[in-house]
């Protein structure tokens, strides 16, 4: 069934509470086809409760969610996520190439269909080693692989489907920063050429802020969406938080955050899963 025209997600002053407080308010985003858009914002404001609720995992209190056209949840067949993670324990034996079969099969516990469709997976996952780069290093087991060359794994499996949407959680978390260029230039090449709309939660908008579309930039229990130059800065930061924030570009281009909004006021587990303030 072809989707109707539209954003590919829609935020209708959506607003979401955990244990009894608010995590958001009053969010409203919109989310085109194709677009590269960074979720940012300091510690325990909600960047991955965002994802969730887009993935229907996280009800909203208010508001309404629409994905694909449809309510958040009803389409997460046409979704590919690749959720926080930790590094791969280095014992662990299964091969980067049947990680990104489980892509595909995972659903039938990697028990792959006979016949044709065997094949067809087989093309399908040798594409999406060569889409990402991973073809020479997919037959190691993937706790021999480096944290980049996981995170390329990891993002063909969550391609495996052919998705209209793809949502990244802290993809670039504990790369160094030759890995999280090559990544963040990997993702821009799958929006692009791939014609995939993607979503991502970034700790440092600097690796992807020369690729963005938008930015949703999250605090204070609220949001603030456009495009980067519109939205980081010193003027909004100071109004979203509440509290004197500084935003100074370097001569390369660079963006730092210079202050310490206060701790948010929600359940503090939710914080756990973040990281320290900053872009």
């Amino acid at each position: 069934m072809k989707r109707a025209a539209g954003p590919v997600i829609r935020l209708r002053g959506a607003e979401v509470r955990l244990a009894h407080a608010t995590v958001w308010r009053d969010v409203d985003l919109e989310v085109g086809d194709g677009q590269f858009v960074a979720i940012l914002g300091p510690n325990g404001v909600g960047k991955s409760t965002l994802l969730k609720a887009v993935l229907g995992l996280v009800p909203l209190a208010a508001g309404t969610a629409e994905v694909l056209g449809r309510p958040a949840g009803e389409a997460n067949h046409e979704i590919g996520y690749l959720p926080q993670r930790r590094s791969f324990d280095p014992s662990l034996r299964i091969r980067g190439v049947d990680i990104v079969r489980l892509g595909l099969d995972g659903d039938r516990w990697g028990v792959p269909r006979p016949g044709r469709a065997s094949r067809d997976a087989r093309r399908r996952v040798a594409g999406l080693l060569e889409l990402v780069g991973a073809t020479a290093y997919a037959g190691r087991p993937i706790g021999q692989c480096s944290g980049g060359e996981q995170q390329r794994l990891l993002i063909a499996q969550a391609l495996a489907r052919k998705p209209s949407l793809l949502l990244l959680d802290e993809p670039l978390d504990s790369l160094d920063l030759p890995n999280q260029a090559s990544v963040a230039g990997l993702v821009d090449r799958i929006c692009r050429d791939e014609g995939v709309t993607v979503l991502i939660v970034a700790h440092d908008v600097n690796p992807i802020l020369g690729y963005l579309d938008h930015v949703v930039y999250l605090g204070g229990g609220g949001a603030i969406t456009g495009v980067p130059e519109e939205v980081i800065n010193t003027e909004n930061l100071t109004r979203l938080y509440g509290a004197p924030i500084e935003v100074l570009r370097t001569s390369t281009g660079r963006i730092v955050v210079v202050g310490q909004p206060e701790t948010p006021t929600y359940h503090p587990d939710l914080a756990h899963h973040e990281h320290p303030h900053g872009l």
